[in-house]
């Protein structure tokens, strides 16, 4: 069933991409391609003019001018240059032995049942269970990309910690962490060399000290006291040349912590900060939306900070105002993607994130705050009556420099009833390579693995090898309102976007409308000329509605409606309205789909396929998802 599910998906690849249109009154309009603009005045550093064009990337100093005092820049400036740190701290002192100053807490706690694993002797991510015995720490072979990256990034110490008292922990993470120094003896060229692992690393090793810095083994400490200073100073060179996104902020936030929590760091922690604030604010856009629109980077770039905030805490020095308030905006953007039953939505290449995973994240943030409610960069609009949730991708797809796993996921949404998930996308591309076979994973990158419609069997956005998009979407034009006085009777959203104009000469066109009680979403998929006169002849197009896990669909008598029982007794229709009802060349089937879980787990579900020909010069579609139990 997975081979062929997406079998014959194409990307489109026009010859020329349509022109970018001037916004429509009442209108948002998203450009692509975007620029990131640096924060330079948080860095205390000279930037060189870059050109005009529309960014959605947040400067910091916009927000909160960070403090810097003249002695700071020059020092920060000095060290920039290769001056020794010794020479900056403490010039007629002599050089501190190398050590951990302090113990952090109040880190983002651990999955407590990989913890258990790594007592019991093997690595588990995403529904993947790996022998530490038998794993080659080298890199040289594959690994499942969860076990790869808890591996290299050492994010298993939280886990670890979150299992059970030190003492019985410390025996293991010593074990571990040698076999790791076998096989990376010295700064090299593979996966565990990559910036964000290594800042990942550097941060894990610092805030998890006392796990494998105790000394139960003589051997461990010397050689792993040796790896943190190596790995701090080879960030210091490289964590500046990485490319935009999480890898540049979690290799910031490494040398950050390295100033903090080693010794004669004033000069390093100076340098980080002012990377770290320039880094985050490229990564961010100016509603707390990080630009990749992944929902694993948001929660990562909020563990991230309040891991870094910690160190700070630890060492009595008073953090930066503008990491306070980037992990405050960066909250509320995440909860705009939780669902009833407190995970989050399947989008960009992610998988279903548990409300587990979720709710340590935000808990040991702090930050109490309501979802983010105006998305206009962010682009996840958020429709919700009574129980019901309704979650809307009205953006377009993230630009290169930032894709992580990106997918052409324009105009999908996901609903949901309560703790029940009635239509999803099917997730989960960015795992695949562990329970989720490699072989389909760029299939659930493709428009038909979501929630939306396809002309012509083709991608909104070509999808390309190594999580990045090629051509299609630029601009997404939406509207929102609140139906009735102050939205009592409900609120409708619409949105358009250019996807489909250079080939086909056709916009593709969203409204969906959610009753105030949740008990009713209607939805119409309206297909406009992109010039004044539109082509001749007819093109296929399918609308799918991918369906939850658990979730029971049966045709009508009719062929025009289907039922949706979900796996806790909640009972939808589904039904074709207007025109679209009485077409003899469209049709309603059930068909197979999968859906990953929070675990990596891929599992069989169905979806409802809206499927036909339509004329090349538009075409409208109407639906209606209601509630009858």
């Amino acid at each position: 069933m997975m081979d062929g599910l997406f079998a014959g998906q194409k990307d489109t690849a026009p010859e020329d991409v349509a022109d970018q249109t001037p916004d429509k009154a009442g209108m948002t309009a998203f450009p692509l391609p975007l620029r990131a603009e640096p924060a330079a005045e948080a860095a205390g550093e000279e930037v060189a003019p870059a050109p005009p064009e529309t960014s959605r990337a947040l400067a910091l100093s916009d927000v909160i001018a960070p403090k810097a005092r003249a002695g700071e820049t020059l020092i920060r400036m000095a060290y920039r240059l290769g001056v020794p740190r010794q020479a900056l701290a403490a010039p007629f002192r002599r050089a501190t032995p190398l050590r951990v100053l302090a113990t952090v807490k109040g880190a983002v706690p651990g999955d407590r049942a990989a913890g258990k694993a790594l007592r019991a002797g093997y690595f588990m991510g995403d529904g993947v269970r790996q022998s530490i015995a038998g794993l080659d720490f080298t890199g040289s072979s594959r690994l499942a990309p969860a076990i790869e990256r808890a591996v290299h990034s050492f994010s298993w110490l939280a886990d670890l910690a979150a299992s059970a008292p030190r003492a019985d922990c410390v025996p293991v993470a010593e074990r571990i962490a040698a076999r790791w120094l076998d096989a990376h003896p010295a700064p090299g060229r593979r996966a565990a060399w990559d910036v964000e692992l290594a800042g990942l690393r550097l941060l894990a090793w610092l805030v998890h000290a006392p796990l494998v810095l105790s000394g139960h083994d003589p051997a461990v400490k010397p050689r792993l006291l040796e790896a943190i200073a190596d790995t701090a100073d080879w960030l210091d060179r490289k964590a500046a040349s990485s490319g935009a996104g999480l890898g540049q902020v979690a290799g910031w936030a490494g040398v950050t912590a390295a100033g903090l929590l080693l010794p004669d760091g004033r000069p390093r922690r100076l340098y980080g900060e002012a990377g770290l604030i320039r880094a985050l604010g490229e990564m961010v856009g100016e509603d707390g939306g990080v630009l990749s629109r992944c929902p694993a980077a948001q929660m990562e770039a909020i563990r991230l900070l309040t891991d870094c905030l910690a160190c700070y805490e630890a060492v009595a020095v008073e953090p930066p105002e503008a990491l306070f308030v980037m992990r405050e905006l960066l909250v509320p953007p995440l909860l705009a993607l939780r669902h009833g039953d407190g995970g989050l939505g399947s989008w960009q290449g992610q998988a279903a994130i548990d409300a587990a995973r979720l709710a340590r994240v935000i808990e040991a943030s702090g930050v109490r705050t309501r979802p983010l409610a105006e998305a206009d960069h962010w682009g996840f609009h958020r429709l919700r009556g009574g129980e019901t949730q309704v979650q809307f991708d009205a953006a377009p797809p993230p630009r290169v420099r930032h894709a992580r796993c990106a997918s052409a996921s324009t105009l999908a949404f996901e609903l949901s009833d309560g703790p029940a998930r009635v239509i999803v996308n099917c997730g989960g591309a960015a795992l695949s390579g562990g329970l989720v076979p490699a072989r389909i994973g760029r299939g659930l990158r493709a428009s038909a693995a979501h929630s939306t419609l396809v002309l012509d069997n083709a991608n909104s956005t070509a999808v390309e090898l190594h999580g990045k998009l090629g051509r299609g979407v630029e601009t997404v034009e939406v509207e929102r309102r609140l139906l009735g006085e102050n939205g009592k009777d409900g609120v409708r959203i619409e949105a358009s976007h250019d996807g489909y104009a250079a080939r086909f000469g056709l916009t593709h066109a969203r409204v969906l409308s959610l009753r105030a009680d949740g008990t009713e979403l209607a939805g119409e998929d309206i297909l406009v000329p992109a010039a004044r006169r539109g082509k001749r002849g007819k093109i296929g197009f399918a609308i799918r509605f991918h369906l939850g896990m658990g979730v029971e669909a049966r045709l009508s008598e009719d062929g025009r409606g289907a039922s949706l029982l979900t796996a806790d007794g909640k009972l939808w229709q589904f039904r074709l309205r207007g025109d679209s009802a009485a077409a003899g060349d469209i049709a309603l089937a059930i068909e197979d789909s999968l859906w990953v879980d929070g675990q990596g787990r891929p599992h069989p579900t169905g979806q409802l396929v809206v499927e036909g020909l339509t004329s090349r010069g538009g075409g409208q579609f109407s639906w209606l998802l209601r509630k009858t139990g």
